[in-house]
């Protein structure tokens, strides 16, 4: 029997992929094929890591690769490492202006150090220059291609805790097809959505009325069912037809629709741009529209005044956000951009604030009174009575709000944001 200690290898990869292709979650699926042919298996599904949503330099959606590996010896870690770079080097994207890919490996297990690098990759942004500093301080074995930048993601992919967690499964076409319309029968992807919604999500633009799984990029994706567990997500991709080769699928576990971004307890004036949070607030300012279809107000936790905003592409979302009013109580999710507007994913309405319209009295004759002047009252102009000592009638104004949760549309969401179908499951 052989009793030699095992090495347990995490590998990180971030940045290979540019607007114009490529996929790093493709990227992986290769390297663990490949990995397949010497024998070498995952111990887990590989992850799929999200980081901090607005990062200046992400390609698409900021996420970053990694999976670990249990080795037998020295030449089976240089073996990993030399087809991992190898594949990067063959198929990253290094033409892309903001592709500058970034491969770490690590042995040994993880420490909090790393969680805590990991989860503020996603709360703030970090500097490759750090990135490499951290690196070397828990002896990863760092490989930049270009300037680099994906160490950053890498690194945070290999550490991060996932305390919540959904599941992906990708669906890739073969390379001929890139770049050409998908072939999906949408009414599969209606009857997938059917059968395994909730525990599957975010199939559908319910709004627009069609399906929201495939990508609108050149990239070697042709479709992403997200949900709660792999069984689901293998089960809904298993109802999905497509009218093209699929080269091959794989499940990723992934931090996304978990909230991890956000962060709680943080005042308005403590915060800052590119971070994520979540507060409870009072609408101060109504809403108004801008040129542009954007949709802005202020709201307060009586440390500071906060500019939100329900930008053009919430769609109908923006209707919900008019109908706010000065008072009303909410929780916020959400995040500040570089222009201290904070940028909503979601709210919560607490509390409505009671609107009211006032009118002049009505007159015994009949005719509705005008007022006599200043602190003189009211005159019937039909029939001249004066109501000296009267008030303007209060009538309550119906709001077209209830209680409870409001979201963007599908569309609209960002990839770590929760939606409330996950939330209710939660509860």
């Amino acid at each position: 029997m052989n009793s030699q200690k095992l090495i347990k290898l995490h590998v990180g990869i971030d940045d290979t992929d540019s607007a114009e292709g490529m996929c790093t979650t493709y990227l992986t699926c290769i390297i663990l094929k490949k990995l397949e042919e010497y024998n070498i298996k995952p111990m887990d599904f590989p992850r799929l890591i999200r980081l901090n949503p607005f990062a200046r330099y992400k390609t698409r959606g900021n996420g970053a690769l990694s999976f670990v590996l249990e080795l037998e010896s020295r030449s089976d870690v240089e073996l990993v490492e030399k087809i991992v770079l190898d594949y990067v080097e063959k198929y990253a994207m290094f033409d892309g202006v903001n592709t500058n890919p970034g491969v770490v490996f690590y042995e040994g297990e993880i420490t909090q150090a790393m969680r805590d690098y990991a989860i503020n990759a996603i709360y703030s942004i970090y500097t490759i220059d750090y990135a490499e500093e951290f690196a070397h301080s828990i002896g990863a074995r760092v490989h930049k291609f270009k300037k680099g930048r994906g160490i950053i993601g890498a690194i945070a992919a290999i550490g991060i805790e996932l305390n919540d967690e959904t599941f992906e499964c990708l669906a890739y076409r073969i390379p001929e097809n890139y770049g050409t319309k998908r072939q999906l029968d949408e009414e599969s992807i209606f009857l997938m959505n059917e059968k395994t919604y909730p525990e599957t999500f975010d199939n559908i633009d319910i709004e627009g009325n069609y399906a929201a799984i495939e990508p609108h990029t050149p990239c070697p994706v042709l479709y992403g069912i997200r949900g709660n567990t792999p069984s689901i997500v293998e089960e809904a991709h298993n109802i999905v037809k497509s009218y093209e080769q699929i080269e091959d699928y794989c499940i990723f576990r992934t931090n996304q629709h978990t909230d991890m971004h956000i962060q709680h307890g943080v005042k308005i004036k403590d915060m800052v741009n590119t971070g994520c949070y979540c507060f409870s607030c009072e609408v101060v300012e109504k809403p108004y529209d801008i040129e542009g279809g954007h949709v802005f107000f202020k709201v307060s936790d009586n440390t500071d005044i906060m500019e939100c905003a329900a930008f053009e592409p919430t769609k109908s979302f923006r209707d919900i956000v008019r109908n706010l009013c000065v008072g009303d109580k909410l929780t916020i999710y959400g995040g500040l951009n570089d222009n201290h507007t904070f940028n909503i994913e979601k709210f919560k309405l607490n509390e409505i604030a009671p609107q009211y319209e006032y009118s002049n009295p009505i007159c015994v004759c009949g005719k509705r009174m005008k007022s006599a002047g200043k602190d003189k009252g009211f005159k019937c102009p039909k029939c001249s009575r004066r109501l000296r000592d009267g008030k303007k009638i209060r009538k309550s104004i119906p709001r077209d709000l209830d209680i409870g949760f409001y979201e963007v549309p599908t569309e609209a969401r960002r990839h770590l944001a929760k939606p409330i179908v996950r939330m209710k499951l939660d509860n």
